[in-house]
């Protein structure tokens, strides 16, 4: 296994758990990302959370099958998790600390530090990341006979709670969903109109190579990018101010940033939805205009970094595997999933997959009709001529044999198909699922 990671660790457990002895080689502390700080396993990079927990959504379905399947990172995630509302949050550093005891603890993973600047030998599994290395990314250019494409994540910056004002905010989550697990800042119209003047006219890190502004995942569009969209764009993403009431004047306000825990300890908070490439001294300029934030201590400001990922359509099968030479599995963001669990989930099929090849069994592909399934069976099989990465989403799934209208309830019913169409998948194929 090729990379600490999400993927990577996911993919390590996912093998040894079928009795295979697994080699997981992480290049950090020696050498280091642009986005990462510590030398620990699974170390997030941008936010805390692992999106909704909710069964009867896209995200939530996939933890659920996530967990069918043994996730090592769910079992860290549960013991870590901090207020979220109806998400999946963690505490970073408890997490990766917990990710890396459990996989150095476990006798059939031996852990090495070290690069990898070439395709290994034998089964091999690359979990590299957004963050490949330069060598070996011309590895894999070589080896797949194409240009690895490349887009640029985003993230959002982190203030410490004890400087955000809390006489000009509230705590709330929307449409009082859950607990109020959020810091709503909310803003009028004139100074919105004054935070999206200043916000569209500040200025940007340079780029690093030529077309970088042409290459961002709409998912993680950087504030900025949105808000020169237009002056309503904000009001209909990050900062919509539907489902929340201000409990000092009784009404909506005119739009809201929201802010979410970013540790168990409650001193860091996140600004959801505030991914940025704007200069540092701009983001403290800018940023400090919402009222709530005037005295803001930023302990992190937003950065952006180079992803690098695969056109997995051309290359990959729904097992993870090269097609023009199997021995080879690819898994994480490499090969176009975005998101945390999107990522870590990949890896743990494609552990599995390569567990079984290396013990001479067939590898197999989940059945279209999960989420994992169907975002596999997409990432390899894409029609588009501009593949993009993409999420969890029930827009992946085959549609129900009887239409149902109501989104919720269409919803409600994908999911139970596809945990009943997982749990009869591991029933007919024994040893897969933990005991």
């Amino acid at each position: 296994m090729v990379g600490g990671g999400l993927a990577g660790c996911e993919a390590a457990w996912g093998a040894a758990r079928l009795g295979v002895e697994v080699d997981l080689w992480e290049m950090r502390p020696a050498n280091m990302t642009p986005a990462h700080e510590t030398d620990q396993l699974a170390e997030l990079v941008c936010s805390n959370s692992f999106g909704a927990q909710r069964v009867d959504s896209a995200p939530g379905l996939l933890k659920a099958e996530m967990v069918m399947l043994g996730s090592l990172l769910l079992e860290c995630a549960a013991a870590c998790q901090v207020p979220a509302g109806g998400a999946l949050a963690v505490d970073r550093e408890a997490f990766a600390a917990a990710v890396t005891e459990r996989i150095t603890a476990h006798p059939s993973i031996r852990l090495i530090r070290g690069e990898i600047d070439a395709i290994p030998p034998g089964i091999v599994v690359i979990a590299t990341g957004p963050l490949t290395s330069p060598d070996l990314a011309a590895a894999i250019e070589k080896l797949t006979g194409e240009e690895s494409l490349y887009f640029y994540d985003a993230a959002a910056p982190i203030v410490t709670t004890k400087s955000i004002d809390q006489e000009k905010g509230f705590w709330a989550s929307r449409y009082g969903r859950g607990p109020a697990d959020y810091f709503n800042c909310p803003l009028t119209k004139e100074q919105y109109e004054h935070f999206w003047e200043e916000l569209t006219n500040a200025k940007v890190a340079a780029a690093h190579l030529p077309g970088e502004e042409t290459k961002v995942f709409e998912a993680c569009m950087p504030i900025e990018e949105l808000a020169r969209r237009g002056p309503q764009t904000l009001l209909f993403g990050p900062l919509k101010p539907v489902g929340l009431t201000d409990p000092r004047t009784g009404q909506r306000p005119f739009a809201v940033v929201q802010l979410r825990l970013e540790n168990k300890l409650g001193t860091l908070m996140n600004m959801v939805g505030f991914q940025t490439r704007l200069r540092w001294d701009e983001q403290r300029r800018v940023f400090s205009l919402i009222p709530a934030l005037a005295q803001a201590e930023f302990v992190r400001l937003g950065v952006m970094h180079r992803n690098t990922f695969i056109h997995s359509p051309r290359l990959l099968e729904p097992t993870g595997q090269l097609r023009k030479l199997p021995r080879v599995f690819f898994a994480g963001q490499l090969t176009g999933v975005e998101g945390y669990m999107e990522s870590a989930a990949s890896g743990l099929w494609a552990g599995i997959n390569a567990a079984r090849l290396a013990m001479g069994e067939e590898p197999l592909a989940l059945p279209p009709t999960t989420m994992l399934g169907a975002l596999l069976a997409h990432i390899s099989n894409s029609p588009s001529q501009d593949f993009q990465p993409m999420n969890a989403n029930y827009g992946l799934l085959p549609p129900l044999a009887q239409k149902i209208r109501n989104k919720a309830r269409r919803n409600q019913a994908l999911s139970e198909r596809a945990l009943k169409d997982m749990e009869a998948f591991l029933a007919k194929w024994q040893g897969l699922a933990p005991q």
